[in-house]
């Protein structure tokens, strides 16, 4: 099934694989459709092969010495390949990471409102920062938001512990990392 080289054939993320006549090497090492070694011979040679067997010439490993072509269909190539591709993706895991905006001087309400925000994005599975906003002259009192920032850990040390000590990022905000135990 030799194609022609300017036919347009999807070509996918994957690198650049060549087939058939746009193999350039002046050597390859040929493995037969049943996986067998053939041997290093000229590109030409190993078309013929691919044509009497009536399937496509495909480079396997570019970067070999020489390098390594195998004879076989590459329609049913690419498709083993999407489906690798889509498996892999399936078995990603994206951690999330949740976002929890606390002052300096937070009423006790309200932290224990968002700590139990905090709480519930944890057994979810989601990473919690937590950060403290100084507004105003009350940056002027930074250890108050590190004492706050405490808290908040310590009320969350049974489920979380700390990833990302207390920090500043910026000129106003003290920053902390929780994760699940």
């Amino acid at each position: 099934m030799r194609r022609p080289p300017d036919r347009d054939r999807s070509r996918d993320r994957f690198r650049q694989i060549r087939i058939n006549e746009e193999i350039t090497a002046r050597e390859v090492r040929v493995i037969g459709e049943d996986g067998s070694q053939v041997g290093i011979m000229p590109p030409a040679k190993a078309l013929e092969l691919a044509d009497e067997a009536g399937l496509d010439l495909v480079e396997i490993a570019p970067d070999g010495k020489p390098p390594v072509c195998r004879v076989m269909d590459f329609g049913k190539y690419m498709y083993e390949l999407r489906r690798k591709e889509r498996t892999a993706r399936k078995k990603q895991h994206v951690i999330k990471v949740k976002g929890i905006r606390l002052t300096p001087n937070i009423d006790s309400h309200d932290f224990n409102f968002k700590n139990q925000d905090a709480r519930r994005f944890l057994e979810q599975g989601a990473k919690v920062r937590v950060w403290v906003q100084f507004k105003g002259r009350s940056i002027t009192h930074r250890e108050i938001g590190q004492e706050v920032l405490n808290r908040f850990a310590e009320e969350l040390s049974d489920i979380a512990k700390i990833e990302a000590e207390p920090k500043f990022e910026g000129p106003r905000n003290l920053v902390m990392l929780l994760t699940k135990k």
